[in-house]
């Protein structure tokens, strides 16, 4: 069955919000001789992001200097990424990782699927609207020039933004899984193409009937006969539609254990998913690592990060007594 589980964050509007204040020992962190990186972490990763937009004004009227700038002036490194990635609004801050991962010397494929795969039609939509706002292009004038071949076209497709909502119909779930099985078998540019049609427009509830057709059809789970069948980027993107739609926390444990443990601690990922996904399932994120792979989420940070950027990062994860 099809559930809609309680999603958690692990950042909450933080009770007697005071700006003004917070700026002002923002002001007086950043300006002391050694920059009292302690006073940074202990305002913005304990104030949700609309609460940090409200510092950053209060910021601006105190000192007439924007605070993301004077972050980004005064530290370096992983730890800057962090701090300054904290003060975006969550659309732009999508849209801003898009955008290097698009415009960068090398194209990172896995950034593009991480965040299309997984982002809502209304997540979509704002994404565009701050990436035209921010960098003065269109977003799917980008994918059509930097990425290529199928993968592209999956792409194109989630970026529109269109997936049906809450619709689902029994009776036209085994006939997709029919077109999702024969796309396997045949692997032309035409069923690829269904295959991809299918996985990017159809509603959730829809795929789930979908997945549970094809199982009952080919005997094989989807995700392990895309694997099969299909190599490269693209079928890396089908992959992770179909575990988002199956369980995004999943998802995000599953690519935050890869990005540690298979990528020698690939930062930009995990400052990416831990920032994004504070406010909405970081909790869920956290839950689904420990039960997946032993170790808790906030052990596997303690391990391989350290210093200012640890204590950020550890800050935003949170973590209960038994993840110590």
């Amino acid at each position: 069955s099809f559930l809609l589980q309680q999603t958690q964050g692990t950042i909450f509007p933080a009770p007697n919000f005071n700006p003004i204040m917070d700026a002002q020992l923002l002001g007086g962190a950043l300006q002391g001789i050694s920059c009292e990186k302690d006073v940074l972490i202990d305002i913005l990763t304990q104030r949700c992001n609309s609460q940090r937009l409200m510092i950053a004004e209060a910021y601006r009227d105190m000192y007439g200097r924007d605070l993301g700038p004077d972050l980004k002036e005064n530290l370096s490194h992983h730890f800057k990424e962090v701090m300054v990635g904290l003060m975006y609004p969550p659309a732009s801050y999508d849209a801003h990782e898009l955008w290097h991962a698009l415009k960068g010397v090398d194209t990172e494929e896995r950034c593009l699927i991480d965040i299309l795969a997984s982002r809502s039609n209304m997540e979509i939509f704002q994404m565009k609207e701050a990436y035209l706002m921010q960098y003065n292009t269109d977003l799917q004038q980008d994918i059509d020039s930097e990425t290529s071949g199928h993968f592209r076209d999956t792409l194109m497709n989630l970026a529109q933004g269109t997936r049906m909502e809450g619709y689902a119909d029994p009776s036209t779930a085994a006939q997709d899984a029919m077109i999702l099985w024969e796309a396997c078998q045949q692997k032309t540019g035409e069923h690829k193409n269904m295959l991809q049609m299918i996985l990017c427009n159809r509603s959730y509830q829809q795929l789930w009937m979908v997945f549970q057709e094809f199982q009952n059809i080919s005997g094989q789970d989807i995700v392990d006969a895309i694997n099969e069948c299909y190599d490269g980027y693209f079928q890396e993107l089908l992959v992770a539609i179909v575990l988002c739609i199956r369980d995004k926390p999943s998802y995000f444990a599953y690519r935050l254990y890869n990005a540690i443990h298979d990528f020698g601690f690939h930062n930009k990922t995990v400052i990416r998913i831990l920032i994004a996904r504070s406010e909405i399932d970081l909790i869920n994120i956290r839950q689904r690592y420990k039960e997946r792979y032993g170790k808790s989420l906030f052990h596997d940070i303690k391990h391989f990060a350290s210093g200012h950027y640890e204590s950020a990062l550890l800050a935003i994860c949170a973590g209960d007594a038994e993840d110590y």
